[in-house]
């Protein structure tokens, strides 16, 4: 093994892995005092951040260990980020509230469902790309970087019916739970379709800001 001061790698696409993580413990944070809107922010700055590691660490030249690195801390930091920051940011809604258990049990679906999900990923595409070279096309099971878009989905929809926007979150998170295990392709964005993601993280961004 290569001796190293610090255990790890460290370059572009990591660092943007890390800032993710940041983003979504800042969501927390501003979701703690009160402040829904700047949480709901962070939310889309952590799914900004997955959206762009990928499409950086293929433009960095890297040996085997960094790629199977970042492989595995992208997998890690996404149950973090969009798994049990959404979880947490549903149950703090409920603050004070007697039904705060039913938070709880969605909670846990949300971050149960999208762990099944992804370990699955990880085992279908280690597979896949052990026999074949090709650029995969789709996911089975939505992606559990689908979180990034709920949260402020479900913030806009619970902004019209403020007493009840902590069911409304409760409630897109069971669809989401069921949507990360159900056997159905999702397409896979490539090139002018990241574009349109971006696009849609705007035009959320811009409706949360006039809320």
């Amino acid at each position: 093994m290569e001796k190293k001061r610090f255990v790890g790698f460290y370059n572009p696409s990591v660092v943007l892995t890390y800032l993710g993580l940041v983003s979504a413990f800042l969501a927390l944070h501003f979701a703690g005092e009160g402040n829904y809107k700047i949480a709901v922010f962070f939310f889309l700055l952590a799914g900004c951040c997955d959206m762009l590691d990928g499409t950086i660490a293929r433009m960095i030249d890297r040996c085997e260990q960094a790629k199977k690195f970042g492989i595995q801390l992208d997998s890690l930091c996404d149950v973090c980020c969009f798994g049990f920051a959404p979880a947490i940011y549903g149950i703090i809604q409920f603050e004070g509230l007697d039904s705060r258990w039913i938070a709880y049990v969605c909670g846990f679906f949300l971050t149960l469902c999208g762990l099944i999900r992804l370990a699955y990923f990880n085992v279908m595409e280690e597979e896949r790309q052990a026999t074949t070279n090709s650029r995969r096309t789709s996911y089975q099971g939505l992606p559990i970087t689908a979180s990034a878009i709920m949260v402020p989905v479900a913030y806009i929809i619970g902004s019209f019916v403020p007493d009840y926007s902590a069911y409304v979150y409760c409630g897109f998170e069971l669809l989401v739970s069921f949507l990360f295990i159900f056997n159905i392709p999702w397409p896979k964005p490539h090139g002018k379709q990241f574009i349109l993601m971006g696009l849609i993280g705007l035009a959320l961004f811009i409706a949360v800001l006039f809320l």
